[in-house]
């Protein structure tokens, strides 16, 4: 794999972030413990993360006819959030305790690899974020969790949502690299197809309990990737950080 990569003159790593980079399932549910009593938080966590691709999948069928403008991601949450709610039967949640938990998004805790995984590529080669995060989510999560950004990229820049490639390209275009220097980081393999349909290199990362220890997810390698890592360290290994 050193071989595929030593003519490609990799220069940016653009990183997915949920669930790649930050441990949504175990952060959403001790959120909705802590605001939301008596409910199995983890049960909660992945219904409103199942809500995620119907809705974005709305959003972007809206934006293609020509109806109504971007959406953010936290406007989004916000709204699979009040059926999530009631669907888990809680009524009349105060306008402040559901817009605490709505920024759990914000708070998710890095992977344990994470910081110092970022931290060596970092020295090597330009890091940034491409998720369909908004600007403000990703930022505040990044200075809570420590997480060491060279740059936040995100839908909200591009004003499309992964995986259009104007979003994939975007990044090539904001460094000013041809997508062949452009690495794509992510767990979840429709979003490297989609980044390497626009000619960027992909590196998978292994993320067994995105969705909780009681839903391990299948992590094996494909073969169209670039690169396939246990981790973010795992990663850096590879490419010699």
């Amino acid at each position: 794999m050193a071989e595929v990569l030593e003519g490609s003159e990799l220069k940016v790593i653009a990183f997915d972030v949920f669930g790649t980079v930050v441990d949504w399932h175990s952060g959403i549910a001790a959120e909705a413990e802590r605001l939301l009593p008596g409910i199995d938080g983890g049960a909660f966590a992945l219904a409103w993360r199942a809500g995620y691709q119907p809705a974005m999948k709305g959003v972007m069928e809206r934006l293609a006819a020509g109806e109504g403008g971007f959406t953010l991601l936290d406007e989004l949450h916000m709204g699979i959030l009040g059926d999530v709610l009631r669907d888990f039967g809680v009524a009349d949640l105060d306008a402040d305790t559901k817009r605490e938990l709505n920024r759990a998004w914000h708070r998710l805790p890095a992977w344990p690899d994470a910081v110092e995984g970022l931290a060596r590529l970092k020295r090597r080669y330009t890091i940034c974020t491409l998720s369909n995060g908004n600007i403000g989510l990703l930022t505040e999560m990044a200075k809570r969790a420590g997480l060491p950004w060279d740059c936040v990229l995100s839908a909200e820049v591009f004003k499309a949502y992964k995986p259009d490639p104007r979003t994939y390209l975007g990044v090539a275009a904001v460094f000013d690299v041809t997508p062949g220097q452009v690495m794509l980081a992510a767990a979840h393999h429709d979003d490297l197809a989609a980044a390497r349909a626009c000619g960027l290199r992909t590196g998978y990362i292994e993320r067994p309990l995105e969705f909780g220890p009681g839903r391990p997810k299948d992590v094996s390698p494909q073969p169209d990737n670039t690169l396939h890592a246990r981790d973010i360290g795992a990663l850096a290994d590879l490419l010699g950080c």
